[in-house]
């Protein structure tokens, strides 16, 4: 899986390639989406079990549903693309990548089935990329409206929530947090340095033949990161030393 032209057989499989623009997209559901961490407490403990790097990846993964979700109907899904590959290169190092910003003066609406449901996508992201490049403890929180969104514009619900079930079990066993136990300061001004973290590819989340070992990881990254037009993405600069 060298880049993202070819679509994941899950991917696939849940109908989300070209399928009508047929779900919900209300006032209610919006807010719901934009504000869902009271009604997800289940969500987000079980997210919690998750340390940064494996977070970040789920990140990625999730957004790649909803790009292909939207590919064909909006040419936004350019710069979504460009946004996905910096979130994996961010995992093999933080700093050769740019923080992903966007409407940061919060001028765009969440209004539209297409462009609204991206913006809160790329919304999402942004304040994942953000608290990463913190090392905020409460990183896996902000995931929770990136995951219900991926889960909504899915044509075949039972696809995704069999992937993102194991994708979590995975997880979990793979890349536990390893402060999830702990009582954290609410004030989010502790620094977790996740940089000793093991990586994980894209491979983790989209190729069911794929074993996972750190090297294993590590080399499909690489490979991932290899195939990449680093001039064409704004989100890159490979011209940074490693700190």
């Amino acid at each position: 899986m060298r880049n993202l032209n070819n679509v994941p057989k899950i991917i696939m499989e849940s109908k989300s390639i070209g399928h009508p623009i047929d779900y919900k997209w209300t006032k209610r559901k919006i807010n719901e989406l934009l504000d869902p961490s009271e009604e997800n407490i289940n969500l987000e403990d079980t997210l919690m079990q998750i340390n940064h790097k494996g977070s970040i990846g789920l990140t990625a993964a999730l957004l790649e549903w909803i790009y292909w979700r939207f590919t064909g109907y909006t040419q936004a899904t350019t710069d979504t693309q460009k946004r996905i590959e910096a979130l994996w290169c961010s995992i093999n190092n933080r700093e050769q990548t740019n923080p992903l910003l966007f409407d940061t003066d919060l001028e765009t609406s969440a209004e539209g089935a297409i462009n609204g449901a991206l913006w809160i996508a790329l919304m999402n992201v942004r304040m994942i990329d953000v608290r990463y490049r913190k090392g905020s403890y409460f990183l896996q929180s902000e995931l929770i409206g990136l995951v219900l969104l991926a889960r909504h514009i899915t044509p075949k619900k039972k696809k995704f929530d069999k992937w993102f079930s194991k994708s979590i079990i995975n997880l979990i066993h793979s890349h536990p947090n390893p402060y999830k136990n702990d009582e954290l300061d609410q004030s989010d001004e502790a620094v977790y340095d996740s940089s000793n973290e093991p990586v994980i590819s894209r491979e983790f989340f989209f190729d069911a033949e794929f074993k996972y070992t750190v090297e294993a990881a590590e080399n499909s990254i690489h490979n991932f990161i290899d195939n990449l037009n680093i001039k064409a993405n704004p989100f890159l600069d490979f011209s940074k030393k490693a700190s």
